[in-house]
């Protein structure tokens, strides 16, 4: 199964705020490339969650509970959310600083496309970042 890493404020919504509540819809995201990786999610799959702004890094693990489907906040069909839920923190969280300084991630789309809210792990490195993590 895939693994993918999703992007949020933790100003807005945090990791704490996905242990806190254990679920929650995943929305917010209108940007064709990320709707385009949105599309791959699948129920069963798990994700990485990144917290932008002055932290920039993965800070736990969450499972997708749903396939995507239409937001129903939004009247517009290719608006996609998913639920997911809180599965554990990270031991040892990993900053966009250590993946740019270690060379296996140069290909690694969140140092090639930093703007990028939702994004497919590509096994290798899904592999070396939940040992970096402790995940």
């Amino acid at each position: 199964m895939p693994t993918f890493l999703l992007k949020t404020e933790p100003e807005d919504y945090s990791f704490d705020d996905l242990k806190r509540d254990k679920s929650t819809v995943w929305d917010g995201v209108s940007s064709n490339p990320a709707l385009l990786q949105i599309r791959r999610i699948a129920r069963g799959d798990e994700a990485f969650i990144y917290h932008t702004g002055k932290e920039r890094r993965i800070v736990g693990l969450a499972k997708i509970t749903s396939d995507p489907y239409p937001d129903p906040e939004r009247d517009e069909d290719k608006l996609l959310v998913f639920d997911i839920k809180h599965l554990k923190p990270a031991a040892t969280p990993v900053t966009l600083a250590e993946i740019k300084a270690d060379k296996r991630f140069a290909d690694f789309a969140l140092v090639r496309q930093g703007r990028l809210s939702v994004m497919e792990v590509p096994a290798k490195i899904d592999k070396a970042l939940r040992t970096m993590a402790g995940l």
